[in-house]
């Protein structure tokens, strides 16, 4: 793991210290990172240590352990913990996206592209079980496409590895997320034809979770969390990619302003980003649909058991 920001160290004893360990650092976050750089945590009385965990496995280990008080990840780790029989399990209380946020990257543009497109080709995706590759068979499937049968899936590189793999003349497509999605079409070796964001729906792709002992024990802590968060949503909600790109940019030194901008401007327009942190149960149920078509669950859990809405509510109330 690694440790990527350090904010609000000042010595305050005002201040509350807790760690989030997030799966990735991507601009996928961008809300994140803005109630971070604008100071929310700290006006909330907290100070926050982000720790890059480079992986969900890795950010629910932290978690669990209470390396971590909260995890940033995908919420179908929730349901994997829950599954298993932990009786602390990890609840979500604040979820930050809404839609997937990789893209689907061609050797060539095509303004007509067609899922169907992909039958008889090659494509990189991602591991089994993890979210990119299950939400990729949920619209090859939505589609009328076997993912076993009508195209051949590479499921073997790394993840950080796909898009050189793809400029090396791996794959007919490669799905990818930001900044390498951008990075091959500004490279002029692929472009972007299709969204899985897009194609798949509202997906609760990413969320704040902590364990059950943890929220009990401090609910105004996940309160004050929950609604820096709701701040940074509403930042940039009301604010365009140019000024969201400015405020994040110390979280992203070594990508250039245009780039950034033209990744911020790509999740903008999809809509990426909730309005609030409130996780309905409309979204986790999607979410499940496309854990057991790709059948790594067996039936669905409780949504009551692994989602609270009360500190979304209260900090959406707290806005108004």
């Amino acid at each position: 793991m690694v440790m990527t920001s350090l904010v609000g160290c000042k010595k305050d004893s005002k201040l509350t210290k807790i760690t989030l360990n997030e799966v990735a650092h991507s601009i996928f976050y961008a809300p994140q990172y803005v109630a971070l750089e604008l100071g929310y945590f700290k006006d909330e009385g907290l100070n926050v240590e982000l720790v890059t965990g480079f992986g969900a496995d890795k950010t629910m280990t932290a978690v669990l352990s209470g390396e971590a008080e909260i995890g940033f990840m995908g919420s179908e780790s929730s349901i994997y913990v829950y599954n298993e029989g932990a009786e602390d399990y990890v609840v979500n209380f604040a979820q930050l996206t809404q839609r997937a946020g990789n893209f689907l990257v061609a050797r060539e543009g095509n303004d007509n592209f067609k899922w169907t497109d992909l039958e008889g080709k090659t494509v990189i995706g991602g591991r089994a079980g993890g979210m990119p590759q299950m939400v990729l068979e949920y619209i090859l499937k939505k589609n009328g496409i076997d993912p076993t049968k009508d195209l051949t899936i590479i499921q073997n590189i790394d993840f950080g590895l796909t898009a050189e793999a793809f400029s090396s003349g791996t794959g007919d497509y490669t799905v990818e997320f930001e900044p390498a999605a951008t990075a091959l079409e500004k490279e002029g070796k692929g472009y972007v034809v299709d969204s899985l964001g897009v194609e798949s729906g509202k997906v609760p792709y990413t969320a704040y979770s902590a364990k059950k002992s943890y929220i009990k024990k401090n609910p105004e802590v996940i309160q004050k969390f929950t609604n820096a968060i709701q701040k940074g949503l509403d930042y940039v909600n009301s604010h365009t990619p140019e000024e969201i790109a400015k405020v994040i940019k110390p979280q992203f030194k070594e990508t250039d302003n245009d780039k950034l901008v033209t990744i911020i401007k790509r999740y903008y327009d999809q809509g990426t980003w909730k309005d609030s942190t409130v996780f309905e149960e409309e979204s986790f149920d999607l979410l499940q649909d496309i854990l057991l078509e790709a059948g790594v669950i067996e039936g669905k859990v409780p949504y009551t058991d692994l989602i609270t809405t009360e500190y979304s509510n209260k900090a959406v109330e707290q806005q108004q």
